[in-house]
């Protein structure tokens, strides 16, 4: 039985859950891949790929596997490219605003805990105006392990000064419910995410599935 009346922390991943990060990571690709005459990707193609950081998107976009020659470098130039142009079309999802405030105003709290890199997360929140309101902010380089590991979660659970039957976590792809689940938290499936056509969330195993920040918004009242 799904206690929310015990919930006390409200944690988000950040790309596809909290902020809709795809049109400047796909922005990123695509002038990488101009750079190197190769043909441009429709967003389409891309946006399921962007929860998945870097790599997956240079898998995406070249064909190339992570033992290729040139593969890091390709990588290291998407990051720079995104790095300089991080927040030129990313905005949190709509209903994210008044989900915060609701949480804030209930005596609750909440946080992010994302395998994005801290360079690239820190800059965004603040940029986004959302560093000081969150309660925790957990990089993928936070720790030495990351999602689906549990330690981020354990961690932004103490910071969050909460258990982790106390914390909700919702995300858009299976690391993020593994994570959640093998932290020993509640989870949510954020279905207005990253979600490709052959991505099968309802195997997962998340406690909860909401279709957009609203729908949560409301189990939360």
């Amino acid at each position: 039985m799904i206690d929310k009346h015990q919930l006390r922390s409200i944690l988000f991943d950040l790309d596809g859950t909290f902020a809709d990060t795809a049109p400047d990571l796909a922005a990123a690709l695509n002038a990488v891949l101009a750079r190197h005459g190769k043909a441009t990707l429709p967003y389409e193609i891309i946006r399921p790929v962007a929860s998945h950081g870097g790599i997956a998107l240079i898998k995406l976009g070249f064909g190339i596997e992570e033992n290729h020659d040139h593969f890091e470098s390709l990588r290291q130039e998407f990051l720079d490219y995104y790095q300089e142009n991080l927040c030129r079309e990313t905005r949190v999802f709509p209903g994210i605003h008044e989900l915060l405030n609701h949480i804030e105003s209930s005596g609750q709290n909440w946080g992010i805990v994302t395998n994005k890199p801290a360079f690239l997360t820190d800059p965004l929140m603040l940029t986004l105006g959302f560093d000081a309101r969150a309660a925790c902010i957990i990089s993928g380089d936070t720790l030495p392990t990351r999602k689906p590991h549990p330690a981020p979660m354990l961690l932004a659970c103490g910071q969050a000064g909460s258990t982790p039957e106390q914390c909700l976590y919702i995300g858009d792809a299976r690391r993020d419910i593994e994570a959640g689940r093998n932290a020993g938290m509640l989870t949510a499936l954020a279905n207005w995410g990253y979600i490709g056509q052959d991505d099968r969330p309802g195997q997962w195993g998340a406690d909860l599935q909401f279709t957009n920040p609203g729908e949560l918004l409301d189990w939360l009242r």
